[in-house]
């Protein structure tokens, strides 16, 4: 202190001392209020740490720009779903007719539910198990049981990835390898494969090339090394994205979001001029109103909206958690919900124009066989030359001819018809083959593409869109894993995501045995499904009705400069949980109803047969679904019963700048909640305060706060943004 200092004086003299708390303090080495930081944890003060956590904390990346956030959100949401899986539920459940209600469920449980995620995650600034903990410490199971179904999904999704780049780089060579059925020596004799014969050839190649699967998921095979290098080099691509966090996935998405609408519009005017593919997006858009009232459809559109939309992963909350906190989340959720939506129908239109075509090309095949047949009973007596109508010639039949024909046999030889082994060939019934999943990518569309002209470039660009489809949404599912566990336990960012990758490599070998498939399918059918339903409620009763939808409102409106649609209030508190309450009930009472089994490829009869898994297989099922709901209770258990501190019961206040620092680790709770807010708990302020630092409802603005002669706590200092709140 300077020697000339009233201070200094007043301690040489015998005066009253009379000095102020302000002019004491004037003379101390002077604040930065903007780096002071409130400690909470109880610990001892380490200048070391805390630096390198505020170091850490004012360093935390951030999107380049709108443009690439908005993408990133989009490459993550629009996935392999919307091409396989969306177009399968259009057509199952009415055609246009289910576009209703999946919009309808779209606006009141996807938008809000997605808003929800994207407004904790930029608010908080932290990925799923630093948002939860914050919002509700007893409910932080969910951002670790978030991790855990990311991991399950990971483990599988990229296997779909690594079979898109097998096929992508088969797709270079003229024929396609998938378009004619392979010839075999036997002796002298050159046959076709038995196998391929009785299937077709994109089937044979899909089953017995590709996986060259087993019969059944008991039969391991051991690993399909084509398979194995496949799965490599995608959780290689994946590692290369992520390895730099949004600094090196943030570039990637501009051409991972932008390349699959390129492809989709070119596959959409080149499948406009296919022969046969208006009939296809007829037959795709020709309502079906009864269904509309059928309670499955509406189960399965939820089921669509919500995992289309990637709720309750946890990426979401990741992306967004790299934000400026002024920034308009509310204008992102409409935009990619919509995007999302407006992609699958997209998509839907590309598949049906193409597989319209392939109907066309299937149904003229059928008349050829048929008509051949046909020919041969005529020379053989067997039919009448009267049966056949004057006007066919069958040089060039037409299917209008053959159905006519088809008709007149079919009424004369009414008795002994069956024998005859003629097909109807109808047009209708070629449409009515739906096919989703892999069936769609790699039988029915691998199929149509055989007969496109200049056929392997389309298939080179199908499947280089079903890498980036995939690697959009793979990036977005592991900052899922990486961003919480990175921000919880500050671990290197690089190490982990590498290490990552490789455990995941390992685990996933699994997967590209020749058993490989079924293991895909049990995952993908039970991995996720319950789990992220209980996490999505659970997130939405933590935001509605523990933190309180009001204050959450109020947040917001602090946060986004306006206030939110009372649409969104009533949704939080009320629509969205009951809606997924019936939606969780309907997926438990479906997996109750349906026998857990998966359809086998028999290599003997050439044909797909549907086999229950054996008890062995039935134990890893039920422990997925428990493994991944597990963090649920044990972190509730443990946070309730005070085995594991959540950093509630011992606080202490520490000025790094100032050097003040006040332990009150020995309070109790109340006088705890009485220092740090000097008036009731409502007013608890935010540890990470939007730049207008909301304080709860009823607390003064920070402007009122810097005008009062000694601020909030009676002794000048103010709690000042942390510095993520400057990014």
């Amino acid at each position: 202190m300077p020697k000339n200092s009233k201070v200094t004086q007043r301690e040489h003299s015998s005066e009253h001392v009379t000095e102020s708390v302000a002019d004491l303090l004037a003379h101390q080495e002077p604040v930065d209020y903007k780096r002071s930081t409130l400690n909470v944890t109880g610990e001892a003060w380490d200048k070391q740490k805390e630096g390198d956590e505020d170091l850490d904390a004012e360093n935390r990346p951030a999107w380049n720009s709108k443009l690439q956030y908005i993408l990133a959100q989009i490459g993550y949401s629009v996935g392999l779903g919307n091409v396989w899986r969306f177009p399968y539920l259009c057509q199952k459940n009415g055609g246009g007719a289910y576009l209703v209600p999946y919009l309808v469920l779209l606006i009141i449980i996807g938008l809000p539910l997605f808003f929800l995620e994207l407004a904790v995650g930029q608010r908080i600034r932290r990925g799923s198990i630093g948002v939860w903990n914050y919002i509700c410490p007893r409910l932080g199971g969910i951002g670790y049981a978030s991790c855990l179904v990311c991991f399950f999904v990971g483990l599988y999704y990229n296997v779909i990835i690594g079979w898109s780049i097998f096929y992508f780089f088969k797709s270079f060579q003229y024929p396609l390898p998938w378009s004619e059925c392979p010839i075999v020596k036997n002796g002298s004799l050159a046959v076709v494969e038995t196998e391929c014969e009785r299937s077709s050839a994109t089937t044979y190649f899909w089953y017995r090339e590709t996986l060259d699967i087993s019969n059944s998921i008991s039969e391991s095979g051991g690993l399909n090394w084509k398979m194995t290098l496949c799965l490599l080099v995608a959780w290689s691509l994946v590692g290369l994205a992520m390895i730099k966090g949004i600094q090196s996935s943030g570039k990637v998405m501009y051409f991972s979001s932008l390349f699959p609408y390129l492809v989709l519009v070119c596959f959409l005017v080149r499948g406009l001029l296919l022969r046969g593919a208006v009939d296809g997006i007829m037959h795709m858009f020709t309502p079906k109103l009864d269904k509309m009232l059928d309670p499955q459809v509406w189960r399965e559109a939820a089921t669509q909206v919500f995992f289309a939309l990637g709720l309750g992963f946890g990426g979401v909350i990741a992306f967004s958690s790299y934000n400026k906190q002024d920034n308009n989340c509310h204008f992102d959720a409409t935009l990619v919900s919509f995007i999302n939506f407006f992609t699958s129908v997209l998509a839907t239109l590309v598949v049906f124009a193409v597989l319209g075509f392939k109907a066309n090309i299937m149904n003229e095949k059928c008349v050829v066989e048929n008509a051949e047949k046909i020919l041969g009973y005529l020379n053989t007596n067997v039919l009448s030359h009267d049966l056949i109508p004057p006007h066919v010639n069958f040089s060039h039949l037409t299917a209008k001819d053959y159905n006519e024909m088809y008709r007149v046999i079919m009424t004369v030889k009414e008795g002994h018809f069956k024998e005859l082994g003629l097909d109807a060939c109808l047009l209708e019934d070629e449409l009515n083959k739906s096919v989703q999943g892999t069936g769609l990518a790699f039988i029915a569309f691998t199929e149509a593409m055989t007969h496109f002209p200049a056929s392997p470039f389309w298939s080179v660009m199908f499947f280089l869109m079903l890498i980036n489809l995939g690697l959009g949404s793979m990036i977005g599912t592991m900052s899922g894993i990486t961003t919480p566990i990175i921000d919880t336990f500050k671990v290197r960012k690089e190490v982990f995501t590498v290490g990552c990758c490789i455990f995941a490599f390992v685990v996933g070998l699994i997967f590209v045995q020749r058993s490989g498939n079924y293991f895909v399918t049990m995952f993908d059918d039970y991995s996720a499904t319950l789990p992220l339903t209980v996490v999505v409620i659970l997130e939405n009763i933590a935001v509605a009705w523990i933190y309180g939808t009001k204050k959450f409102m109020q947040e917001l409106t602090e946060m986004l400069g306006f206030r939110p649609y009372q649409f969104y209030y009533y949704t939080w508190k009320y629509v969205s949980p009951i809606c997924m309450a019936v939606l969780m009930t309907a997926s438990i009472i479906q997996l109750g109803v349906s026998p857990p089994g998966y359809s086998a490829w028999i290599r003997e009869e050439a044909a797909e047969k549907f086999l229950f898994y054996p008890t062995w297989a039935m134990a890893i099922l039920i422990s997925l679904i428990i493994l991944a709901s597990l963090p649920l209770p044990l972190v509730f258990i443990l946070r309730q019963f005070h085995l594991v501190s959540d950093g509630s019961n011992a606080l202490s206040v520490t000025y790094k700048k100032g050097r003040m620092m006040k332990d009150i680790s020995n309070l109790e709770d109340n006088d705890e909640t009485r220092f740090i807010l000097s008036k009731v708990p409502s007013e608890t302020p935010s540890p990470m305060p939007t730049h207008r630092s909301y304080l709860g409802p009823g607390s003064s603005s920070p402007m009122e706060m810097s005008s009062a002669p000694n601020g909030r706590y009676g002794s000048g200092y103010l709690l000042a943004s942390t510095p993520e709140s400057e990014l």
